[in-house]
């Protein structure tokens, strides 16, 4: 694993120095878009919905949309007035009851692994927090963004966790789920025997992604019976010429409307069915045979 931050822990005077690593990794299958005919990649370009011109990054911005339709472009000055937080400390602000904090408010898990000469407050504070069974709030700057987070211990280190904040936490307002709207004690002990049935201990090996693992005999399936396209790689060129030719017919028709002229450039066709050679070949020997047919005449 590499480590994606490096600081350290701080609770009362005691400062353990630390490195940061991501406890966690998705494994969804990710697919990419491809023309069905030959296997190439889609690609995308970045245009203006207002002027229909193509955009470079420099000319990019982050804007902001109110709620009744209007943007509102931020520029970096905009964002060096905010608040940010470039702190490398994981500041401890309190000790509370494992079992205080709803799961709901966790959301990204860090492993965090001590120096070599912090080891042994790094064992004090993990012992500690299984002792007490109680879990370390902290605040802690990630992406100069400052955010909430908690300490607790799992298979003898101690992970972070960062949480939502309130109110990034929806309120659910379901209009079935009234006040009066209960179980029967009939529906309740049914209930009840359903789960003595079902109780069990939780084993994560127990359960699988099938569907990845299909996949991933699909696809290997595929690669082994020869069904694979290698799809040449599209030059960059081609992409810079289409757009080139486009943005001149732009400027010719906005020339003629300038002089008054109702006309328009013809449109540049945006994808052209490629001959062969020996067609070309053939294309140029006949008009070469039409030139000296006339000049015989």
């Amino acid at each position: 694993m590499r480590a994606i931050w490096k600081g350290a822990v701080s609770f009362g005077l005691v400062n353990v120095p630390i490195r940061l690593y991501s406890a966690t990794e998705n494994h969804d299958v990710q697919f990419r878009q491809v023309h069905r005919e030959d296997g190439g990649r889609i690609k995308y370009q970045r245009v203006c919905s207002i002027d229909g011109e193509i955009v470079s990054y420099d000319d990019i911005a982050k804007g902001y949309e109110t709620e009744d339709g209007e943007m509102v472009v931020l520029t970096d000055e905009d964002f060096k007035e905010l608040p940010a937080a470039s702190s490398k400390e994981i500041s401890v602000e309190k000790f509370v009851p494992a079992d205080q904090i709803d799961p709901m408010y966790y959301d990204k898990s860090y492993y965090l692994e001590p120096d070599k000469a912090s080891t042994k407050p790094y064992l004090l504070l993990r012992d500690a927090l299984e002792k007490e069974n109680r879990v370390a709030v902290v605040t802690v700057s990630i992406r100069t963004r400052m955010t909430m987070a908690v300490l607790r211990v799992h298979d003898g280190v101690i992970v972070m966790q960062t949480m939502l904040w309130p109110d990034e936490i929806r309120k659910p307002d379901f209009a079935t789920l009234g006040d009066d709207a209960k179980a029967t004690k009939q529906e309740l002990a049914m209930a009840d025997l359903l789960i003595e049935q079902l109780a069990g201990e939780f084993e994560p090996d127990d359960y699988e992604d099938d569907y990845a693992a299909a996949l991933e005999s699909l696809v290997k399936a595929k690669v082994e019976g020869g069904e694979v396209r290698t799809a040449p790689e599209a030059k960059e060129e081609s992409g810079e010429v289409v757009d080139l030719l486009a943005a001149l017919k732009r400027s010719v028709d906005k020339a003629k409307a300038s002089r008054g002229e109702t006309e328009t450039a013809k449109p540049v066709a945006k994808k052209t069915t490629a001959r062969s050679g020996a067609e070309k070949a053939t294309t140029a020997k006949k008009t070469a045979a039409k030139k000296a047919s006339k000049k015989a005449s």
